[in-house]
C-alpha cells in the first residue's frame, strides 16, 4: 500500500491521455514515490481501462481511486497550486522551473496545507496555451535538446523523485547499515600478520624503502574501514598463502637435494 507521507502530497493530472499502459505506469510510479490522488481528464478510450491494471504491476490504488473530470477547469478547481509540465515554450508568461524547484514549491504547498497538483500533457501533443494558462509555473525537465521527447511515466517519475527527496532524503530504512569497523587491535594484528609474510617473501625491497612500503598498505587498508569479518578473511588469505610459499620451498629444497618432494605436491 502506499507509503505515508509527512505532508500532503500533490496530485497527477492527465490531460487527455490516449493509451491505458502509459496511465498504468503513471500509477505505479506515483505508488513509488507515495502519491496516490490520480486525475484523468477525458482520456480518449474512456475509463476504466483492464490494460491500465495490468501495467500498474499491483501499483492499484491510483487508479482504483482515479477522478475522471469532463474537463481540466473541473480537475483543477479544488487546488491552489497547479505546476504544467512540459518541454515545448508556450506563449505563456510564467515561472519556469526545474523538477527540484518544484519539489521545492510542492512541499512549501503542502506545508501551508495547499492542495497541489502536477499537469502533465497527452502523449501526443502535450499541453496547449490554455491548458497552461490555468497553472502557476512550468515544470521542464532539463532533458538534452537533441531529443527532448520523454515517455509519460518518464516525465512523472522524474517529478515524483523530486517531491519524495523534499519529504525523505534519506535510503529506504530496509537498508540495513554496513557493520562496524574492527577494533584497531585486530587491524593491527593483520597488518603485522601481513608483513611479516611480505618480509619473509622478500616484497620490501630494497630494504630502505620498507617504511614507506609499510605506510602505504596500511592506509589502503585502513582507507577500506575493514571490520572483523574482513580482518579474518584476509588473514585467512596470508595464512593460505604462507602455507603455499612453504610447499614450494619445501618442493625446491627437496629438488636440489635430489629427495622426493613432500606429499601431496607431485606433479
Amino acid at each position: 500500500m502506499a507509503g505515508v507521507m509527512t505532508a500532503q502530497a500533490p496530485c497527477v493530472i492527465l490531460n487527455e491521455p490516449q493509451l491505458a499502459e502509459n496511465i498504468g505506469a503513471v500509477a505505479r510510479v506515483m505508488a513509488n514515490f507515495g502519491l496516490s490522488d490520480l486525475r484523468l481528464v477525458r482520456p480518449r478510450d474512456g475509463w476504466p481501462q483492464t490494460r491500465a491494471w495490468a501495467s500498474a504491476s499491483g501499483a492499484d490504488w491510483p487508479l482504483d481511486g482515479a477522478r475522471v473530470c469532463e474537463t481540466l477547469r473541473g480537475a483543477v478547481a479544488d487546488l491552489r497550486l497547479v505546476l504544467a509540465t512540459t518541454a515545448r515554450p508556450r506563449e505563456a508568461m510564467l515561472p519556469v522551473v526545474t523538477p527540484r524547484e518544484a519539489g521545492t514549491r510542492l512541499a512549501a504547498a503542502a506545508a501551508d496545507g495547499w492542495p497541489a497538483g502536477l499537469l502533465f500533457g497527452g502523449e501526443r501533443a502535450g499541453l496547449e496555451t490554455a491548458d497552461i494558462a490555468l497553472c502557476h509555473a512550468i515544470v521542464t525537465i532539463p532533458v538534452d535538446p537533441r531529443f527532448h521527447s520523454l515517455n509519460l511515466a518518464q516525465a512523472v517519475a522524474i517529478t515524483a523523485y523530486e517531491w519524495r527527496l523534499t519529504q525523505d532524503s534519506g535510503p529506504p530504512p530496509r537498508f540495513e547499515p554496513g557493520p562496524e569497523p574492527a577494533d584497531q587491535a585486530a587491524v593491527h594484528g593483520f597488518y603485522e600478520q601481513l608483513e611479516g609474510e611480505l618480509e619473509a617473501a622478500g616484497f620490501f625491497h630494497p630494504p630502505e624503502k620498507r617504511a614507506s612500503m609499510v605506510r602505504n598498505l596500511r592506509v589502503a587498508f585502513g582507507r577500506a574501514a575493514l571490520s572483523d569479518q574482513e580482518v579474518r578473511t584476509l588473514r585467512g588469505v596470508v595464512t593460505a598463502l604462507a602455507k603455499g610459499r612453504g610447499r614450494v620451498l619445501a618442493k625446491l629444497a627437496a629438488a636440489n637435494a635430489g629427495a622426493p618432494p613432500p606429499e601431496g605436491d607431485a606433479d
